[in-house]
């Protein structure tokens, strides 16, 4: 367990095994939204008085502490949205749209998230490239062979998760992102499932495009980043247009827009969002990104090791370096399962996990998900496999 007290949700006895869909929120991360709320209330880049010169301060400084984290060249290739899911978007409907061209080939794979697949599947039936589905390992994880067999000379995108919200594999980054500048293919990575769990480094791995969510690495709802490579970014054709981002328009048509970021940044933003996704972004460093996966690997382990005592158990990624496990109880509808944790005050999720392909892979449509974080504790997971246990009396929950 990791500080553990700076999470006022766990004085109630909450046991909070739902980490992969979104994160508690420390107080530090709390008391800096409820400081712009109540001390300093202004719009960003648009005052020339002091606490809108603060606010400039303080949401920009956010910019810099995300450039340092994920370790990208400059500040203006940080871009704040609504989320993964408008980044990718962006991603796909600003930048695609206007590369790639018919016959060319972009490689996915069946576990990816609906926001990974969604807006290329969209784009695909406009322009008419492939969408090439790489197959998984046995154990349902990523395939270095798979995707050196896959690529030709019509592949122009790779975009996956560097780890699935479903399967919870880590993928190789590193050695895709050198397969992908090796055969000068574009490598789109979503980081929203890691980047508050292992260390992410756009230069290292050479990531041309990034997307991720604050609320998955402690931060608030509402706000996310948007990374790209300067001479990229300078390309993507913006899909919103209003005030903020331009520099000048008149009535005979003509108009000019802002350079990078602020050409991306149409309108006012989520101010409070990325005062909050700083302060998430210092809590985490404070911690230590190596710290805090060293530690969910061991929960994972000692999870694994009382689960597999449990009858009736079937596990579906145990040997997987991510703390999240996948299972059902045999016999019982995994939501079944989730209504009755909840009686022991334990949040996980069951479902498909908005990656719908997937029940093509592992030949299930739902299963229960828990996804451990650096405040579970050893204690919470003995209370689940003692609710486990009891799973005679599930259906007796439901009625």
């Amino acid at each position: 367990m990791l500080n553990r007290e700076d999470f006022e949700i766990f004085k109630t006895g909450l046991i909070y095994f739902d980490n992969a869909a979104t994160t508690q929120k420390p107080k530090q991360v709390v008391n800096e939204i409820v400081d712009y709320y109540t001390k300093y209330t202004a719009n960003a880049h648009r005052g020339d008085y002091d606490i809108s010169l603060k606010v400039d301060e303080k949401y920009e400084g956010v910019r810099n502490k995300v450039k340092e984290f994920i370790n990208a060249s400059k500040t203006s290739e940080i871009i704040f949205t609504k989320g993964s899911t408008e980044s990718f978007n962006m991603i796909v409907f600003g930048f695609m749209a206007h590369y790639l061209k018919k016959d060319d080939e972009v490689i996915l794979t069946k576990s990816e998230h609906a926001s990974n697949i969604l807006p290329w599947i969209n784009l695909s039936e406009k322009v008419g490239f492939k969408i090439i589905y790489l197959d998984l390992k046995e154990d349902n994880s990523f395939s270095i062979e798979n995707l050196k067999q896959k690529i030709n000379k019509n592949t122009k995108v790779v975009s996956i998760a560097h780890i699935t919200n479903s399967i919870g594999d880590v993928r190789p980054i590193e050695e895709i992102g050198n397969i992908c500048k090796e055969n000068n293919i574009l490598f789109v990575l979503d980081a929203t499932q890691s980047i508050g769990h292992i260390k992410v480094d756009v230069l290292k791995y050479n990531i041309d495009f990034l997307g991720f969510s604050a609320h998955k690495m402690l931060g608030p709802t509402g706000v996310g980043v948007l990374y790209g490579k300067e001479e990229l970014l300078n390309k993507l054709v913006p899909l919103e247009y209003g005030g903020g981002m331009n520099i000048m328009f008149s009535s005979d048509g003509k108009y000019e827009l802002k350079e990078l970021p602020f050409r991306l940044e149409s309108g006012t933003r989520n101010i409070a969002g990325v005062i909050g996704l700083g302060a998430a972004v210092d809590y985490l460093n404070k911690i230590g990104i190596d710290k805090i996966h060293e530690y969910e690997i061991s929960l994972k382990k000692y999870l694994l090791d009382k689960i597999k005592k449990v009858p009736n158990i079937k596990i579906y990624n145990e040997n997987l370096d991510s703390g999240l496990l996948l299972f059902n109880v045999k016999n019982y509808f995994s939501q079944d399962v989730a209504i009755f944790l909840n009686n022991y005050k334990i949040c996980i999720r069951a479902g498909n996990h908005c990656a719908k392909m997937l029940q093509e892979v592992i030949c299930s449509t739902n299963t229960c998900r828990v996804s451990l974080y650096f405040y579970n504790t050893k204690e919470e997971i003995d209370i689940l496999i003692e609710a486990l246990m009891n799973q005679d009396k599930i259906l007796d929950t439901l009625v």
